[in-house]
């Protein structure tokens, strides 16, 4: 009876440890529930998201030909004259030659205008692309200037005003209908349904790009992988569903400086198979189990000693346990050595972390092994000690190889404008309109990375883009940009 009582007792405190561990993981984390009320809010996100699908239907049914979709029945803002108050800039396009073919001077005999609304930041102005006619008085030819190639033909934006759009929205966080109000201060309030309009025209223009940005990551031999929840749109149900973005970046030591994102439908292992395809190198990545197929099948998997650190850093943070004490400890010193090498080429790393880090990550492994022979099992000090354990070899692979990081730290930092990003967002309003912001953000991203100021770049790409040819569209890849002009 009272081996009996004993047993009892100590399952009860186990479970009792377990419980205060992981409410002291709570309150730090502050999670709390989140309500799937359909607000009037969210319905306007939801307006935009159908508006910036419908056009990227209609252009992808554009490029392949195909009999372009019904446009959706409802009450299309009618466009209005540019307002006579914003200043003009008058841009004159004119033949190269003004001599007919017959030999006579041509003389000036009319001209046609086209309007486009660009934006500087607060302020409105107007392009006026003035084109003059010239004719031939003897022979009646007539020559003008042919019309600039631009991402959205016949659309009033300039590539400025759409690269604003874009990093307003996808950098910035500002949702289509606060972007609405803002330009509505400035003095010309486009409705969101217009700006949805063009989201969606730019996602499907640039959309080349972004597969030309991760065929260049798959070159790389090591890749970082990660995934963060965003919440997507069930379809008739007005309730969300968690949806993924996944982040893939070329190796925190490669040369190349680029992120892709891969919004999909749900966290299964299938989606990573898809991204990475016949590619076969080091994966940086964290324990999820969506990756362990990738692992079988050729990919080396290549740990992250930040989430090991961070099982004993929570542990130490709820009841300062002196086992994850010692344990942070001994990290700390392997995260040391990695700064005083991380400006060093790959061989030299890879020497200096055989000379230094391994004497110590051996010790460590030996002192974990012998600490958790004392642990029971099911506690919160057990299931710190088992991830490291469990991992200990993808943890230190990076030992033998100059080229791997010590951790996934590289692409959770491209994560992190994401989380900041979805508590504006909300949702996504369709799986479509999902993979469009993941690559308008990955462009921006990359963009960031390499140093360039993302309106810049996209400014200068979608200005480039219409007439850049496919065989030559990587010169645009944010690594590979040079500002034209």
């Amino acid at each position: 009876m009272v081996q009996s009582l004993r047993q009892t007792v100590s399952f009860k405190q186990i479970t009792i440890d377990k419980l205060t561990h992981e409410n002291a993981l709570l309150k730090r984390l502050k999670f709390a529930a989140q309500s799937e009320r359909f607000s009037a809010e969210q319905r306007s996100l939801l307006e935009e998201t159908l508006d910036e699908d419908t056009q990227a239907v209609h252009d992808e049914m554009a490029e392949l030909n195909a009999e372009p979709i019904p446009a959706r029945v409802k009450d299309q803002p009618k466009r209005q004259p540019l307002p006579a108050h914003l200043p003009r800039i008058d841009i004159h396009h004119e033949p190269e030659a003004t001599t007919c073919r017959c030999g006579c001077q041509m003389k000036r005999v009319g001209e046609d205008v086209a309007e486009k609304l660009d934006y500087q930041p607060g302020v409105f102005s107007v392009e006026r692309h003035v084109r003059g006619k010239w004719a031939c008085a003897q022979c009646e030819t007539l020559v003008q200037a042919p019309v600039a190639a631009h991402v959205i033909d016949k659309g009033i934006p300039t590539t400025g005003l759409l690269a604003q759009v874009l990093v307003a929205k996808f950098a910035d966080h500002l949702p289509l209908y606060r972007q609405e109000a803002i330009f509505g201060r400035a003095g010309l309030a486009i409705p969101r349904s217009t700006l949805g309009a063009w989201v969606g025209s730019c996602g499907v223009q640039l959309q080349p790009l972004v597969a030309a940005l991760k065929a260049d990551i798959l070159t790389h031999r090591v890749v970082h992988a990660d995934e963060t929840p965003v919440q997507m749109l069930q379809p008739g149900q007005g309730k969300t569903h968690r949806a993924y973005l996944w982040a893939y970046a070329a190796g925190a030591f490669e040369d190349t400086k680029a992120v892709v994102y891969d919004f999909c439908a749900s966290r299964a292992g299938e989606n990573a198979k898809a991204f990475l395809g016949p590619w076969r190198g080091s994966l940086v990545c964290d324990d999820f189990s969506g990756y362990k197929q990738l692992m079988l099948e050729g990919v080396t998997e290549v740990g992250c000693l930040a989430h090991a650190r961070r099982k004993f850093f929570d542990l130490h943070t709820a009841h300062k346990s002196p086992v994850a004490q010692r344990a942070l400890e001994h990290i700390a010193q392997v995260y040391e050595i990695e700064r005083e090498l991380k400006a060093c080429s790959a061989d030299e790393r890879q020497r200096g972390r055989q000379e230094r880090s391994k004497p110590l990550l051996d010790a460590l492994h030996a002192w974990l092994l012998l600490t958790r022979q004392k642990v029971t099992d099911g506690t919160a000090t057990a299931k710190a000690l088992d991830y490291s354990l469990r991992r200990w070899q993808a943890l230190t692979r990076f030992v033998d190889d100059g080229q791997l990081p010590v951790d996934n730290n590289h692409i959770e930092n491209q994560i992190r404008p994401i989380a900041i990003g979805r508590n504006n967002w909300l949702f996504a309003g369709s799986l479509r309109a999902g993979q469009c912001g993941a690559a308008v953000m990955s462009l921006i991203q990359s963009a960031r990375l390499n140093g360039h100021d993302p309106y810049a770049y996209l400014k200068d790409v979608l200005t480039r883009l219409p007439t850049q040819r496919a065989s030559l569209v990587h010169e645009l890849l944010p690594h590979r940009w040079v500002p034209a002009g």
